[in-house]
């Protein structure tokens, strides 16, 4: 029963519009010990009332977009932004805790420095239900989108804010451009996948990456307007 359960590709989906609220609970949940998000929203109340509104700002393109997607139903959830399609930066500003905007905004330059040019995929969240994990969830929402990425022949990227994460990314294609480490902010880690023709054998290696797969790592942006 286990071996069976451990070649089983999960199910991954387009986000219905009547199911926005699943998938913004969901990356709440797999943000809550994010070092990054809990470095900008420490306290629990805070983190509860404005970070859902950071990722409908942050992300919320993907719902309008159909490019949000949940894996096996809503134990997961990744907001693909497609080329051209932006956060909107005035309400991600709104949802970040006022009077810390000294803080906020050199990270913000450090990390505008990294976004690509070039027309990209852009992740701004991915997580998994912390309940859910080890179960291969966040490699097979990559997946799921870079099969797209590939058949485009466009770039992704994203922004990780942990350290956990990036060996994930890694054996997903995107490569690590820096870190970025501005005053008392943990560091984030900006990756980007060059544009491919196709993934190679990623499905295969589906059970070895899931014990990565499901920590929330997902992207949470500093660039000129916010944190994964």
């Amino acid at each position: 029963m286990n071996s069976l359960k451990s070649f089983t590709i999960p199910t991954v989906g387009a986000v219905a519009p009547a199911d926005t609220e699943r998938a913004v609970a969901v990356i709440t949940l797999a943000f809550s010990a994010d070092p990054v998000t809990r470095w900008t929203y420490p306290e629990p109340a805070q983190y509860l009332a404005l970070f859902p509104v950071l990722v409908r700002a942050f992300g919320g393109g993907a719902f309008s977009e159909g490019t949000a997607r949940h894996v096996e139903n809503y134990a997961g959830a990744a907001l693909w932004l497609p080329p051209g399609k932006e956060p909107d930066d005035a309400a991600m500003e709104a949802s970040l805790p006022p009077g810390r905007e000294g803080e906020f905004a050199p990270v913000f330059e450090a990390m505008a420095s990294y976004h690509p040019q070039e027309p990209h995929w852009y992740l701004p969240l991915i997580g998994v239900d912390p309940a859910r994990h080890r179960n291969g969830y966040g490699a097979a929402l990559l997946q799921d989108t870079l099969r797209r990425c590939d058949q485009d022949h466009v770039a992704a990227y994203l922004e990780s804010t942990n350290p956990a994460n990036i060996t994930l990314y890694q054996r997903h294609g995107f490569e690590l451009l820096g870190t970025i480490q501005v005053g008392s902010a943990p560091p984030l880690f900006p990756m980007l996948r060059p544009a491919r023709r196709r993934i190679g054998p990623l499905l295969p290696r589906l059970p070895a990456a899931s014990h990565a797969a499901s920590a929330p790592r997902q992207t949470f942006n500093f660039r000129a307007r916010t944190s994964a």
